[in-house]
């Protein structure tokens, strides 16, 4: 019998180690399309979000576009039908409410954040932005605003409200500057600047006294609402002075409209539009200072003399430096169309005004001045010397392609008021706030109208009559200034309950004033139908000599000689120097410069200067 062979040993076989790389390739490959399967359904994510938020974005500005669509169209059939009693900026707002309730309420709710948000301890407040760590991976979120509790679970329409709100910087470097330039750039010399000293008046000491008696008067209904339990968070004096400060800007398109399809009186349209135009710069720059106003001490919020003091230099430094810009920039502009070959190129001559005009407001924004002051003056700049250098076609141009921009923010700004009465998140609606603000406007603005006229008259040959400061006192609107300056900041309960209001406020005076204007100048039977080149009657303040167009007749002479010594003083540095240095016109500087000065005289002075009569 054999005997049992013993059991070989178990022998491990390795392979070599090149036949090993497959292999782990093949894992690392497994590994790798898990992780970009995972990191490709994110990435796909990610574009599908900003894909919906690139067609959300496309709906929010054709929503405004169809608005402006059928407020032209409407405008045209109210034009047609002689239809006065609504004005096209009130049918703007209509139809922006319109549309806001629809977006507020026609469209359901399509939530899916259903659980409870985390939570976080912050020591100083919300940030604006947040550095995420998601699994090793950083994400970076901003902040888009305060969400209400009972609106926690409604995100996603929350979003699409919040894409509608108006974003205050696009406002003021977009919509702004054409509106504010337009203003400056269309204005009717000649009535405006034999009305200056009154117009100043009413923008400087009016818009003063307006906002200090809106804002006491406010602070005792904000004091009442504290007795009465209404308040229910801090609201300070310095809050309602800024609250004067801004609702103190008239804007009253709707009446200026009316009263040049009329062909009211030259100097009442004048007195009307002057104090508009400039009351909106000084309020801004007044709402500046106001809000530069702090205290030292722990009490921020009570009156110190040196903290008063240094917001009036900021008032005065921001003002005159805005000024001061802003006619630079129509200099330059001036200085450089009228030595060079520009006008024979009317594209690049108007492509070139129209971005020195445009760069004035952002350069007055970015050196720490306010854009609407410079843009103001630079439009007034622009028309009196830039205008004269301009080819033919470059004329025509600039004037249609800013009254076209003119026309399509301010109507645009119109519907947002409308479309913000139901879109914006953080209205605080108060009975007695709102009631307490329009009698508060009501009384500042008859303070600020009948004490100065009378003290204007003082010194006027030509008297600014009782129907025409009951009219002025009837025409104080208010509009985009007053909203553009409410909107920009509401991130306080008192700034929200400002907003609230302000928006109330330009709604009920755009469609009752600004309705009532037809018949309101009947009643105070008030000139219609005036031709503006031949109503020129001295007045006591005049300046019309400075005009741009128009004949320099026998009426500009007499007026030139009943002006203040001010004036005639402007006017004769102005008519010898200036302008034969800026532009084509004028006497030739030889004539008006020394002798010694020949040289620089003859190299400043144009040929055409020569051709022209002085």
């Amino acid at each position: 019998m054999e005997a049992a062979k013993a059991p070989k040993p178990w022998t491990l076989y390795l392979p070599n180690p090149s036949s090993l790389f497959p292999l782990f390739v093949f894992i690392l490959s497994q590994c790798y399309r898990i992780s970009a399967d995972d990191g490709g359904i994110e990435e796909l994510a990610t574009e599908k979000e900003a894909e919906e938020s690139h067609r959300q974005d496309s709906v929010n500005l054709l929503t405004f576009i169809l608005l402006l669509t059928l407020t032209i169209l409407t405008i045209w059939l109210f034009k047609h039908r002689r239809v006065r009693f609504l004005h096209e900026t009130g049918l703007a707002m209509i139809y922006g409410l319109l549309v806001g309730v629809i977006l507020r309420y026609g469209i359901p709710s399509t939530s899916y954040h259903n659980k409870t948000p985390p939570s976080c301890m912050l020591k100083e407040g919300p940030v604006s932005t947040v550095l995420l760590n998601v699994s090793g991976k950083f994400f970076e979120y901003t902040l888009k605003g305060e969400i209400n509790l009972r609106e926690i679970h409604s995100v996603e329409q929350n979003d699409m409200l919040r894409k509608l709100t108006f974003d205050p910087e696009v406002f003021f470097n977009i919509l702004l500057p054409p509106i504010i330039f337009h203003a400056g750039y269309s204005l009717k010399k000649r009535h405006f600047f034999r009305n200056l000293g009154s117009i100043i008046t009413y923008a400087f000491l009016g818009t003063a006294i307006s906002c200090f008696v809106i804002g006491n008067l406010m602070y005792g209904v904000v004091k009442l609402m504290q007795v009465l339990g209404q308040l229910t968070d801090k609201f300070y004096y310095t809050d309602c002075l800024f609250f004067g400060a801004i609702i103190s800007a008239t804007d009253p398109v709707t009446v200026l409209a009316i009263f040049n399809e009329l062909h009211a009186d030259g100097d009442l349209y004048a007195l009307l539009f002057g104090e508009s135009v400039m009351n909106d710069a000084v309020s801004i720059v007044l709402s500046s200072s106001i809000v530069a106003y702090q205290p030292s001490g722990a009490n921020t919020h009570t009156f110190d003399a040196s903290a008063f003091f240094k917001s009036v230099g900021v008032f005065i430094g921001i003002f005159s430096g805005s000024f001061a810009m802003g006619a630079v920039t129509g200099v330059v502009t001036a200085l450089v169309t009228k030595f060079t070959k520009l006008h024979c190129f009317p594209l690049l001559e108007t492509a070139l005004f129209f971005l020195m005009s445009w760069s004035t407001f952002l350069l007055a924004e970015a050196c720490g001045f306010t854009g609407v002051v410079a843009v103001l003056f630079c439009g007034i700049t622009q028309a009196h010397y830039t205008y004269n250098n301009l080819s033919e076609e470059s004329t025509k141009r600039t004037k249609q392609l800013f009254e076209v921009l003119h026309f399509l923010a301010e109507n645009f700004i119109f519907s947002y008021m409308g479309l913000a009465l139901f879109t914006f998140q953080n209205h605080v609606f108060s009975p007695i706030f709102i009631v307490g603000a329009f009698l508060a406007i009501f009384i500042g603005r008859a303070l600020n109208i009948y004490p100065l006229s009378f003290l204007i008259n003082l010194g006027r040959r030509h008297k600014i009559r009782g129907n025409f400061q009951h009219m002025m006192m009837f025409a104080g609107l208010r509009g985009a200034m007053a909203f553009a300056l409410a909107i920009r900041d509401t991130a306080t309960y008192a700034r929200q309950m400002m907003f609230t209001t302000t928006l109330l406020i330009v709604f009920f005076t755009v469609w009752v004033f600004g309705g009532g204007t037809t018949p309101m100048l009947s009643w105070l039977h008030i000139r219609v139908g005036v031709d503006p080149d031949q109503d020129l009657q001295p007045c006591g303040d005049s300046f019309q000599v400075l005009q741009g167009d128009g004949s320099q007749s026998e009426g500009q002479s007499k007026t030139k000689q009943e002006s203040a010594w001010l004036f005639r003083l402007w006017y004769t540095f102005d008519h010898n120097y200036l302008k034969p240095i800026l532009t084509h016109s004028g006497p030739p500087l030889t004539s008006t410069l020394p002798a010694c000065c020949g040289p620089l005289a003859r190299c400043l002075t144009s040929p055409q200067a020569y051709e022209c009569p002085s």
